[in-house]
């Protein structure tokens, strides 16, 4: 399903990523993260892989050099190399192109930064790049090389290098990609972990972007199914932006793929993330928002997947709820509703008779044959595969169970399932301040309730509670 025309919205100014020498690790302006940079070890690829991955075309190291040289010039966007790069065929022809013929191709100002490119450290960073090349899974991929993900081709500005830790072969599957909010709600990251597992299970490579929150936990569920998961950072490719997620980039990289756009050492900025946002758009062929809020990074990915043509699914929430209300504006506008995996499923002919339970382990590495048979959004009529949804492990909820006391069905009554303040709850409970304290620490410790952010509760099992005389239940 496709979105309708979105309203318009003031996108951000993308700037091309530069070559110049990375600054010291400072703080960062408008992030909120407050993680250090710090190095990924390299680690070995599974062996069950090796015999699958797609290899890129070896460059020499002055076809490498050249490729540095324009990839990250200052001044020369990925719109305008590319048509370069269309009329002269390569790096080393466009550099020796003389400045009349660049310019009647494009523009003097093309010229000019072509001119410009060349800088004093460029041997430096090539013999770098040949170093990190060395590394085991480690790919650098040019646009002109056949192993370029076909889907990015559709950007007007693809970029002209991916660095690539892992299998690129996951950059040509079938890609879903899941984002939402850094700050998300416990239920929100189960949800998330448990919609990328049961879609990788059925054939799509989750995508997301290695933040805290929503995107963590779709990696985690990618990884857990049978497809895998691509993370697309925001920093060079070796490092690990934030440092929280160290583990699960290393994971990552061993079972699935890391890419970056950016030159080795390049630190996060705040400019990145939209730029990554747009990669993420066009690598998978739709976009599922778990949690946002009204201004969220994940609506600038929702609103390039729909430009580019791509699905849009939301999640939708209590209309109380912060972090629903992107995903409302989302639904609005014309995403689809989605409440299960199967919303998803059935829109790439994955509907009720693909989703049979398959047994077998399901990490990345162990794919079926069929678990990439899925149709692109504009194909119809394709035949669904045979690959399951069913086995996936449910969203961990509580099982369900009386409260435990009165004050505790009390509480569960006046939260319902939007998250709400403490203040709330004294006004709508009823209990005084010493009873709501105990009965919230044992629901919270029962794994019936969670404190979210923003100084709200939130509950977290399925479980019905029947009123509690004389309570208001929460506006969820």
């Amino acid at each position: 399903m496709k979105m309708r025309r979105m309203r318009g919205i003031s996108m951000p100014r993308i700037a091309p990523p530069a070559i110049g020498r990375a600054p010291a690790r400072t703080a960062l302006s408008s992030i909120s993260d407050d993680e250090n940079f710090i190095m990924a070890p390299r680690a070995p690829l599974d062996a069950a892989f090796e015999g699958r991955l797609m290899s890129p075309q070896a460059l020499t190291p002055a076809a490498l050099r050249a490729w540095l040289q324009l990839a990250h010039a200052p001044g020369l966007s990925a719109a305008v190399l590319q048509a370069l790069l269309a009329a002269f065929g390569s790096p080393a022809a466009l550099l020796r192109a003389s400045d009349e013929a660049i310019a009647a191709v494009s523009s003097p100002a093309a010229a000019q930064a072509v001119r410009a490119s060349e800088r004093d450290d460029l041997d430096t960073r090539t013999r770098a790049v040949l170093a990190w090349l060395d590394g085991p899974g480690n790919g650098l991929v040019t646009l002109s090389d056949p192993a370029y993900p076909p889907r990015l081709r559709d950007l007007h500005d693809p970029p002209p290098l991916l660095y690539v830790k892992g299998r690129l072969d996951l950059l040509h599957a079938h890609g879903l990609a899941i984002v939402g909010s850094r700050h998300a709600t416990p239920q929100g990251l189960a949800d998330a972990a448990h919609f990328a597992h049961a879609l990788s299970d059925a054939g799509l490579t989750i995508v997301s972007g290695l933040a805290l929150g929503i995107d963590g936990a779709a990696h985690r569920g990618g990884l857990d199914g049978r497809s895998g998961t691509v993370a697309v950072i925001a920093t060079g490719a070796d490092l690990v932006y934030p440092a929280r997620h160290r583990a699960l980039a290393h994971e990552i990289a061993a079972h699935g793929a890391i890419v970056s756009e950016w030159p080795l050492g390049t630190p996060a900025r705040a400019a990145h993330f939209p730029q990554r946002n747009r990669l993420i758009a066009a690598l998978a062929i739709g976009a599922l928002v778990v949690e946002a809020a009204p201004r969220s990074g994940s609506l600038i990915t929702a609103r390039l997947a729909n430009e580019l043509g791509r699905d849009v699914f939301a999640m939708p929430g209590s209309i109380h709820a912060p972090l629903a209300q992107g995903c409302h504006a989302l639904i609005r506008d014309g995403a689809k509703l989605t409440a299960a995996p199967l919303d998803v499923l059935e829109e790439y002919g994955l509907g009720e008779p693909a989703a049979r339970a398959t047994g077998g382990a399901t990490r990345a590495g162990n794919r079926g044959e069929n678990a990439g048979a899925i149709r692109e959004p504009e194909a119809a009529g394709v035949a669904p595969t045979d690959r399951a949804v069913a086995g996936a492990p449910p969203p961990p909820r509580i099982e369900a169970r009386p409260p435990g006391n009165p004050s505790e069905q009390a509480v569960l009554a006046a939260l319902g399932y939007g998250p709400v303040t403490y203040e709330w709850l004294a006004e709508h409970s009823g209990l005084s301040d010493d009873v709501l304290h105990g009965a919230l620490l044992a629901l919270e410790l029962a794994g019936r309730v969670a404190s979210v952010p923003g100084g709200r509760f939130a509950r977290l099992d399925a479980a019905p509670t029947p009123s509690a005389r004389g309570v208001l239940h929460s506006p969820a």
